[in-house]
């Protein structure tokens, strides 16, 4: 048993000091994980990695003690969710008309439009994981920890509890799957 799952089951049984034990553990990966989410996101991007891991651990672990994590794995899965709503809920502020959704952001220093495309690339494909996670669990889960947390095929695997060829295959059809549905929706 890990460091990991084995606090969080002490916090799971109430154990008053083991939230504090659990953070030291896993921010590290959760900022690796965050930084290279953050690396895909178009320039100008106002959130930072260190805020997006700071987000997805107060949701995570936040004041209302119903999270509970079976093991690291699911600790992680849920990190990773975490941080796709985070990105998704960033993007549809930030298109909302109030946020100056229908404006374009300008660099001064190139006098160049920024590209904008990933908030609404972002979006699309959270929709196309809604349906997708409808019909293959699985494989949604599976485009999350590559897509959102970063993870690699065989950490995913691990994550996800199935052998990396199963992850191979099913990377292979989900990621199909959703760029037909991205294509369908243009």
């Amino acid at each position: 048993m890990s460091d990991v799952t084995r606090i969080l089951h002490s916090i799971e049984e109430g154990g008053p000091q083991a939230a504090e034990q659990l953070l030291p553990l896993v921010y590290s990966e959760l900022r690796k994980l965050a930084a290279v989410r953050m690396a895909h996101e178009a320039p100008g991007q106002t959130l930072q990695a260190t805020a997006l891991v700071h987000e997805a651990w107060l949701r995570l672990a936040g004041g209302n003690g119903e999270a509970r994590f079976e093991n690291r794995a699911h600790f992680f899965g849920a990190a990773a969710e975490a941080m796709r709503r985070i990105l998704v809920d960033n993007a549809r502020r930030k298109r909302r008309l109030k946020h100056g959704g229908e404006f374009q952001r300008v660099d001064w220093t190139k006098l160049d439009l920024a590209i904008a495309e990933s908030d609404d690339a972002v979006l699309a494909v959270s929709e196309a994981l809604d349906k997708l996670a409808r019909h293959d669990a699985i494989g949604a889960q599976l485009i999350k920890l590559r897509f959102f947390a970063g993870l690699p095929n065989v950490e995913a695997a691990k994550v996800l509890g199935i052998s990396e060829r199963t992850a191979k295959r099913t990377w292979a059809y989900a990621r199909a799957w959703l760029f037909e549905e991205l294509r369908k929706s243009r």
